[in-house]
């Protein structure tokens, strides 16, 4: 199992600030198509990911107790 934590406008589309996914063994990019299907309205937006606070690349394989963060674009001022 890994934890996914969402921020900004990806917490109130998803209506959770963090969940609890099985997807050991699976790379950064079968997560994302994991949860494209499970939040339809995820899909087509630019979206970063980091894994135990680094950037990850869609290649890279999850562990088991990793940390995965779906940032979407932040804008400020």
């Amino acid at each position: 199992m890994i934890d996914v934590h969402y921020f900004a406008g990806l917490k109130e589309l998803t209506g959770h600030e963090k969940e609890r996914v099985d997807c050991s063994g699976q790379t950064v990019e079968q997560l994302k198509a994991l949860l494209v299907d499970k939040y339809p309205g995820i899909e087509g937006r630019s979206i970063q990911v980091a894994v135990n606070e680094e950037y990850a690349l869609p290649g890279d394989v999850l562990a088991a107790g990793d940390v995965v963060a779906l940032i979407p674009p932040v804008s400020g001022g």
